[in-house]
């Protein structure tokens, strides 16, 4: 009977080591296909399309960023630019709240896109600028400062 209670400790000892190799040269093969297909289809960079591209639509991309510190005043201006045929697509703060006029900032390097945004919002020429860079996938960055009272609201 003590050689039956041994033969059942190892055989279930074997169940086990058998299952761990198992599930360890699953494990390898899913590693091995993962770096085939890594090697074979390199990962897709997002990068901004030419300039003159068609494929390019006629809507500007906008983010709307509170530097007044007035509570909800970036919502607001989200409304009212969407109802103006842009596209909003991230609202928030920005670094700081205490700038005194209101800045349109052109990050794709279209300053035409720039200047329609600040149209629309009646803010001066002067006051938009040029900041592009790759990182960003929008085209204008809208900063509201302090003198949002003389902005259009229509």
């Amino acid at each position: 009977m003590a050689e039956t209670k041994g033969n059942s400790s190892s055989g279930t000892n074997e169940l086990f080591l058998n299952a761990a190799i198992g599930f360890l040269s699953v494990l390898l093969l899913v590693l091995v296909a993962a770096l085939f297909t890594r090697i074979v289809y390199p990962r897709i960079f997002n990068e901004r399309a030419e300039l003159q591209s068609e494929l390019i639509s006629e809507i500007i991309q906008i983010e709307v960023l509170n530097g007044c510190g007035i509570s909800g005043i970036a919502n607001s201006y989200t409304g009212l630019l969407r109802k103006n045929g842009f596209d909003v697509v991230e609202t928030g703060n920005f670094e700081t709240f205490d700038l005194q006029e209101t800045l349109i900032i052109s990050r794709s390097g279209v300053m035409d896109n720039a200047y329609r945004v600040a149209n629309a919002l009646g803010v001066s020429e002067q006051n938009v600028i040029r900041e592009s860079s790759p990182d960003f996938y929008l085209d204008v960055s809208v900063i509201i400062g302090h003198d949002f009272e003389k902005l259009n609201t229509d």
